[in-house]
């Protein structure tokens, strides 16, 4: 992989590598169209996976270990390609390469909100690559646009095309701080009328595959005014240049007309067409494992016509580097740092190309036209046979599309008609909710409705305008590309767009009162589903959908639930005598408490727990407020917890304070009789019948309670295990002495009472990491513990510690480095324990994090340090030390370390 051997002879270049760079030294190829210039795009993308009404993607257990899938590919990929490391021959670290700063890139404008969100230091990396290469390739930055939330262009509505495009452009602007030149279009798929919104939107170029051109010919001059056209229909056409492509109207007017030595004008978008070839092999052969094979493989494709310039053009999904090809971000790092200078080629991106080079060649797209259908956009509408699961058909796709198609334009209808009460312009205003969607603050949010209102809005006014924006917002999401392109509708990328359309067709309810559900279902029912169970996409929306959605008093419960396990800082507490079936307490909340639920805020107005025995009720007067609509509703709610698993929960709207006052003393004088029927009879009449329990509250909730409630049963159970282990430690001893398989019953004990051993030194060395003589006791405690699981072969299995002992490792490391007041010995020895225990426990423990820390500090810190004591001839005793700690955490120090003899 990481190979700087010769290119194979078979290269299409006729020049070696150093005679290209002898060729062209006398220029600046950043600067001047000269030599080879190479560049791989990425087109980093994941669908939308948030819930429609909690904003927040909830866990996904394909994606195990992991919360979710966005979760697991930034694990796979997209940090790894923040952090990119070049290896040597042992394995070490000799650079981490920000694969960013060379790559081309477009990153969905979904998924970098979920990057800023969920790791802000790889968000920051990307933003910092953009900003690098600006710099080095003339302002010319790798970023490049996408059309918002991925929707087959070709298929949109004009107003959607627009804006896609817009959105695009705006969320673009706000992270990069810049306009951008170029925008990847989902799919790359295309038509004129995309073709003319780009142009109307500033954007300059375009990336697509080679299939989508029809013909292309040099540009007309006075000279040539009339050249030939040549047929590249097949994929024939040459990547290795820039292409003009101008509007229809511009070719008719210029074809009919008679002065044909005019040169070509009127409204144009250049246009690059990627190698077809050499991206096919990075997706689908081992092309990427090796930075020779890659190097090789782009050199076959330069021209040896002597041309001064030439672009070799790749692009794939970027999930290829990492996700679907593991450690293939490695190949990158060393590809673009070393291999690719070696053959005299500048890494550079097509903006930058374009400053450079002019297109002199034009070129006509086919009528519609997509990089992965080769029938045009049908992957998106019919069934066309393309990702198609065996004997699975698609006969839903169109359907389905007609059935979005007509709620889009119903709920343009209600837009409109709705829209113009509050908005001076409902369309300019839609285009620009992407400046809300980025910023959901209350200020923010009331400078855009105060830019776009017709009027000063009321409160009621200002909630139905936002469910309005919402609306179309869901309308666009639910149009989606992934929703088409796989198999079955029933998928998790189909019933995604399907709960986004769900959204829109309860938001246009609320505002305009119209029912359009039952029209959307009987549409749906038309999508035939390839899973017997579903039958039809109304199944699929009753099971998968409907289930789905959330209300209020969903979100109350969930409130009212966990407040129980909350912690709660009471402004008056009481407590009455205990009673003879146990301590009765009583908290009570006078003031209002704040609490953010998913998207929505709490206010707590009033909150009210007592015990009473095995029994806990709580009862509390809640104003639930949503970020994204300002829709509000003020609850009441109650909760009894029977023990363990069983809850009892009732939601009622609030009728006012002495309603609510009246509720609390009844239920609370029931709980006084210590009895659970009691108690929910009170509750039955009070709220009536419907109630919520466990199971009724959203997943990552609910499975944080399971855990909890789960914790006192399964420390009695680590006892238990415990016991036994000691109870037959010395049986257990001869049977591993004697190589007998011991009975799978005390190998388990075993590795429990280990495993449950091993967390408990592990929390308390996380609390006394800053003591020395304390942590001291917990790493010797940990050592001994690696010993006997290694003398029992027991494998512990706890993920937990695996993560603690990673952030005690960096923590440690952290402190180490940048604390002035550190005892040097005694801290480095500790932290040398701490990494050497760890990997004797063999939990899988990632170093990345510390080598990166280790890596950043080592030129910046410990080599100055080195280089200055040699020169005074000063005890470089600290320094081998020093590099030695490198050397244990897999960074390459040996050049330093030989010269310390």
């Amino acid at each position: 992989m990481t190979s700087a051997a010769e290119l194979p002879a078979s290269t299409g270049s006729n020049l070696t590598p150093h005679e290209n760079i002898k060729n062209t030294k006398m220029l600046d190829p950043l600067r001047q169209a000269t030599g080879v210039y190479v560049t791989v795009h990425g087109h980093f993308y994941q669908p939308p996976r948030e819930n429609p009404y909690l904003d927040a993607i909830e866990r996904q257990s394909g994606a195990a270990p992991f919360h979710d899938w966005n979760e697991r590919i930034h694990h796979e990929c997209y940090r790894p390609n923040a952090f990119a490391r070049v290896l040597n021959e042992r394995g070490e670290v000799v650079g981490i390469v920000n694969n960013y700063e060379y790559l081309s890139f477009n990153i969905g404008p979904t998924l970098m909100s979920w990057l800023e969100r969920h790791d802000v230091e790889v968000y920051q990396r990307i933003l910092e690559a953009d900003a690098k290469s600006c710099d080095r390739l003339n302002g010319h930055g790798n970023a490049i646009a996408q059309v918002y939330n991925h929707i087959i262009m070709p298929l949109a509505n004009e107003h959607d095309k627009y804006t896609q495009i817009r959105w695009g452009k705006e969320d673009f602007r706000s992270r990069f701080g810049r306009d951008p030149e170029g925008m990847w279009l989902a799919e790359t798929a295309v038509d004129y009328a995309t073709l003319k919104a780009l142009v109307d939107e500033g954007i300059r170029f375009i990336v697509l595959a080679p299939s989508q051109a029809q013909r292309c010919r040099v540009l007309p001059t006075e000279d040539n005014p009339n050249p030939e056209w040549h047929e590249v229909g097949g994929n024939q056409i040459d990547p290795t240049r820039p292409y003009r492509c101008f509007l229809k109207e511009s070719h008719q007017k210029v074809e009919a007309g008679s002065d044909n030595s005019s040169v070509q004008s009127g409204p144009y978008i250049d246009i690059f067409f990627y190698d077809g070839p050499i991206s096919r092999d990075m997706g689908f052969s081992d092309v990427l494992f090796n930075s020779n094979h890659l190097a090789g493989r782009i050199g076959s494709a330069v021209r040896g016509d002597h041309r001064p310039a030439q672009l070799i053009s790749v692009a794939t999904d970027g999930e290829t580097f990492g996700h679907h090809k593991s450690g293939t971000e490695k190949t990158l790092a060393y590809a673009f740092t070393q291999e690719f200078p070696h053959w005299g080629w500048t890494v550079s991106n097509f903006a930058h190309y374009l400053s450079l080079n002019t297109p002199t060649w034009e070129v006509k797209l086919k009528p519609v036209t997509a990089w992965s259908c080769a029938h045009g956009v049908d992957r998106w509408q019919d069934d066309c046979g393309c990702g198609g699961g065996g004997t699975w058909h698609q006969k839903w796709r169109r359907p389905l599309r007609d059935a979005l198609n007509w709620l889009r334009d119903q709920l343009i209808s209600v837009y409109e008609e709705h829209g113009k009460q509050f908005f001076v312009d409902p369309w300019h205003a839609r285009d620009e909710y992407i400046q809300v969607i980025r910023d959901r603050s209350p200020e923010n949010v009331s400078r855009f409705l105060s830019r776009h209102q017709t009027r000063k809005l009321i409160a009621s006014e200002q909630v139905d305008a936002l469910r309005l924006l919402e609306m179309q917002r869901h309308a666009l999401l639910m149009f989606t590309s992934c929703g088409w392109f796989f198999e079955e509708l029933s998928r998790p990328e189909g019933t995604q767009i399907l709960r986004y359309a769900a959204r829109a067709l309860e938001l246009a309810g609320d505002v305009a009162g119209v029912q359009l559900e039952k029209g959307f279902l009987k549409r749906l029912t038309q999508a035939p589903s390839n899973v017997d169970s579903f039958k039809h996409g109304g199944e699929v929306y009753r099971q998968l959908v409907l289930t789905a959605q959330v209300s209020f008093k969903q979100v109350a419960a969930q409130y009212a639930i966990t407040s129980l396990f909350a912690n709660h800082k009471p402004v008056e507490t009481s407590q009455t005598a205990s009673s003879q079936n146990g301590h009765n307490g009583s908290i009570k909340h006078s003031h209002p408490h704040q609490k953010r639920v998913y998207c929505y805020t709490a206010n707590e107005l009033d909150y009210q727990l007592q015990r009473m025995g095995s029994l806990t009720l709580a009862v509390g007067n809640l104003n639930l407020v949503s970020e994204i609509t300002w829709e509000s509703e003020h609850l009441v709610f109650a909760v009894l917890h029977l023990g363990g698993w069983d809850f009892h929960c009732c939601i009622q709207p609030s009728e006012g304070r002495l309603a609510y006052t009246e509720l609390k003393e009844k239920l609370f004088g029931a709980l006084q009789e210590a009895s659970a029927a009691h108690t929910i009879l009170a509750m039955t009449q009070l709220f009536g019948e419907e109630s919520f329990s466990l199971r009724n509250l959203f997943a990552e909730e609910r499975h944080r309670l399971m855990h909890l409630l789960s914790q006192e049963t399964l420390s009695r159970l680590d006892q238990l295990y415990t016991q036994a282990y000691r109870d037959n430690y010395g049986v257990l001893m001869a049977y591993h002495r004697d190589e007998v398989p011991a009975p799978r019953e005390l190998q388990v004990a075993a590795e429990i009472a280990l495993g449950s051993r091993c967390m408990i030194n592990l929390r308390l060395l996380e609390q006394d990491i800053a003591e020395p003589l304390s942590s001291w006791n917990h790493i010797v405690e940990l050592e001994a513990i690696a010993t006997e699981a290694k003398h029992l072969h027991c494998h512990l299995n706890i993920p937990e510690g695996k993560q603690m002992l990673e952030q005690l490792i960096l923590r440690s490391l952290w402190q180490f480095l940048h604390d002035p007041n550190r005892t040097f010995d005694a801290d480095l020895q500790r932290l040398d324990r701490l990494i050497d225990v760890a990997n004797q426990l063999h939990l899988g423990i990632s170093l990345e994090r510390s080598q990166e820390l280790y890596f950043s500090c080592l030129h910046s810190l410990i080599v100055p340090l080195f280089m200055a004591k040699t020169a005074q001839s000063q005890d470089t005793a600290q320094c081998r030390q020093l590099l030695k700690l490198g050397q244990k955490l897999g960074v390459e120090v040996s050049t330093w370390l030989s010269q310390l003899g």
